[in-house]
């Protein structure tokens, strides 16, 4: 599967079936009053749907950025219409009264995701996206200024495959900082990744998946490295950092689709190889890992996008958002596709 518009009509569907889908629903809240204990569509009346708050997010990024790619297909009525929804100045407050309360909430991996969102409207040439950024700045303000204060007291980087991984987000947020011409975060991501990752060596593929990984620790770092070093500098630290990065590695197999931990492994090929084809564009073109790293990531995404059309809530409510960044090139450049 190679997204064209049958294809993305498909995963918007998806989207459209489950962004008002309050439940099930499964989230990490911390309830400091009552005023905690509500229902998800009233604790956070824009992104309440999709199983969980950053699965919302990114569904409503993934509606957004299909809508860019085909502006003529049939499904930009109803994308727009669920966009106007939920991107109202009044659901965006009770977003921003909820992160007021609780700042670390979703942090780091959900609000990275948030801030692509952002990123994506404030590059969409349309009147209705440049209402919706709009409306969304309050809150992009705020999960800002949250993130000032977090990034600076994180001493130690999260390695793990899932959601609290830092390499991951801070990819994401960095893009959006380039994007939105944030020179200030720009300076404060790339000062943090360096104190992190520059100096790391001889990690390895050989053990992952860790756990029920939708990301690899490893690809992930050196896919954020990439975005701040030239090439030439990359390919050094990349020799010394992950010295087996060409070995045989194989996607990871599903035995259940319907175990809702099981289906992250759709995921992580698919993040996989939209990592390893950002390692690629960071290297020289006479670099002699290409090859074998173009096959590897091939691989992935056949298989990847083989099973990212799921039937099961477990893979349907988010699955779609990581077909989209891989098939649309959203890390490799700033750039928006031609499809």
């Amino acid at each position: 599967m190679e997204i064209n518009q049958t294809t993305a009509s498909k995963l918007v569907e998806l989207v459209l079936n489950c962004i008002d889908c309050e439940y099930p629903h499964s989230n990490i809240y911390w309830l400091d009053s009552n005023e905690d204990v509500k229902p998800p569509h009233q604790l956070t009346p824009a992104f309440y749907g999709c199983l969980d708050w950053h699965s919302a997010v990114h569904g409503h990024w993934l509606l957004a950025r299909l809508a860019r790619c085909f502006p003529k297909a049939d499904f930009i009525v109803p994308v727009k219409q669920a966009l106007g929804k939920s991107l109202t100045p009044e659901n965006i407050q009770g977003e921003v009264a909820y992160f007021q309360r609780h700042p670390r909430f979703e942090c780091p991996y959900g609000v990275a995701w948030l801030l692509q969102l952002v990123a994506e409207l404030h590059e969409w040439d349309d009147i209705d996206a440049k209402k919706w950024r709009i409306a969304l700045q309050s809150l992009e303000s705020l999960i800002a200024v949250n993130l000032k204060d977090w990034l600076p007291k994180l001493t130690i980087p999260n390695r793990t495959g899932m959601h609290q991984q830092t390499a991951f987000a801070l990819g994401l947020i960095l893009d959006w900082a380039k994007i939105t011409q944030n020179t200030d975060f720009i300076n404060l991501i790339e000062h943090k990744v360096k104190q992190f990752y520059l100096d790391n060596q001889n990690y390895s593929l050989r053990f992952e998946p860790l756990g029920y990984d939708f990301l690899s620790p490893t690809l992930a770092q050196a896919d954020l490295m990439r975005r701040i070093l030239t090439k030439t500098a990359f390919a050094d630290w990349l020799t010394n950092f992950l010295p087996d990065i060409t070995v045989n590695l194989k996607p990871v197999e599903v035995d259940n689709s319907q175990d809702y931990l099981q289906s992250h492994f759709y995921g992580l090929n698919l993040s996989r190889a939209w990592m390893i084809e950002g390692i690629i564009s960071g290297l020289p073109d006479e670099d002699t890992r290409i090859k074998t790293l173009e096959n590897t990531a091939h691989i992935h995404r056949q298989i990847g996008l083989a099973n990212a059309v799921s039937e099961h809530y477990a893979g349907s409510h988010w699955l779609g958002t990581f077909a989209v960044y891989l098939t649309t090139s959203r890390g490799l450049s700033y750039s928006f596709p031609t499809l």
